[in-house]
């Protein structure tokens, strides 16, 4: 049972970064696109280039925390 908990454990840790979440959000809606509806090559691209803006705005954000001095990042 414990071993268990340890696999999962190894499995959701990763979870906890915003740029995680964001970065797995935007690869199933761009596949969830791509194999459920019947839309343009634009619109997946159009979800994989926000998903990119976003994770690089957290890391431009982080980053500006880290060099204000205020403290640790939440990722």
């Amino acid at each position: 049972m414990t071993r268990l908990r340890q696999a999962l454990g190894r499995l959701v840790r990763p979870l906890r970064s915003r740029k995680v979440r964001v970065a797995l959000a935007t690869v199933v809606a761009a596949y969830a696109v791509d194999r459920g509806l019947n839309v343009r090559e634009e619109l997946i691209l159009t979800i994989v280039s926000v998903g990119v803006a976003v994770i690089l705005g957290i890391a431009h954000e982080d980053h500006g925390r880290t060099s204000a001095g205020t403290g640790s990042v939440e990722t």
